[in-house]
Order: structure tokens, then sequence, then C-alpha cells
């Protein structure tokens, strides 16, 4: 397809190098900033793997909605505590994503 309207990617930095990885958060920026009309979901497990331009979240926990909405609502250290179940830290720097223990 040379011009989709939904871009589904499940898991698409699994078994990436860390500068494969970098590459792929910067295109996926790139994309989102050069095709807005471009709906693009992606499933990751990491934060680290989120591109800067991605506007809203949605937190699963055993295949139920813990929460949904504007990235910077949804992504926070006491959100991710309750779908993990353990206690989270969550920061953002230049615009990318961070969450680690907070133990």
């Amino acid at each position: 397809m040379s011009d989709p309207g939904l871009l589904l990617l499940d898991e698409p930095f699994n078994a990436l190098d860390l500068p494969s990885r970098e590459d792929l958060v910067d295109a996926m920026d790139r994309l989102a900033t050069s095709r807005p009309s471009l709906a693009t979901v992606t499933v990751t497990h990491h934060l680290e793997e989120l591109a800067p331009s991605v506007g809203h979240a949605l937190l699963l926990r055993e295949g139920r909605t813990q929460a949904a909405g504007p990235v910077a609502e949804v992504l926070t250290g006491k959100r991710l505590t309750e779908c993990f179940g353990r206690a989270i830290a969550v920061e953002r720097s230049g615009g990318r994503w961070l969450a680690r223990s907070a133990t």
C-alpha cells in the first residue's frame, strides 16, 4: 500500500538494537509530522519507544482498559503503578518518555 489511512504496528521495536530503535522512533516522528492525517496505532511495553509526536495512549491490564486519553494524562506514575501493580516512576525529557521501577 502506497498511501494507507491507518498504520498498525504491533511491537515494531522487538529485537532491535539501540541505534535501530532510535532510527525507527525518529522515522515514526517524521512520518507523524509529514502525514498528520495518518492514524498510527503502536503496541509497546516500553515507553521509551514512543515518538515525541504520540498524542494519545491506552493502558490495558488483562485485556481491560485502565486509562485512555491524551498521552500526558495517561502516562503518569500513578496510572502505570495502578496498571502494573508495582510502583512505577515516569519521566519525560525532550519529548521522550521513560518508565522505571520506583522501588
